[in-house]
């Protein structure tokens, strides 16, 4: 009998560890999902931030920090 309750706890503590797995396996693909788009949208930025510098240096628009005319 006791072989047999080892066996049951054995099998036991393995299902526990595959649903736990699984979990973290979950947790792991979610944060890859947002770990990609973070990296996405920090290139979008950084695009946008090079194109607002080169509109500047080209003098397309007056530069950030002025205060416009109606002040």
């Amino acid at each position: 009998m006791q072989d047999e309750e080892r066996l049951i706890d054995i099998e036991i503590k393995i299902s526990r560890q595959e649903d736990l797995l699984d979990t973290l396996n979950q947790l792991v693909y979610q944060q890859q999902k947002k770990i990609d788009q973070l990296e996405a949208l920090c290139s979008q930025l950084g695009r946008q931030i090079l194109d607002m510098q080169a509109r500047q240096e080209g003098g397309g628009q007056a530069p950030i920090h002025e205060r416009p005319p109606h002040y």
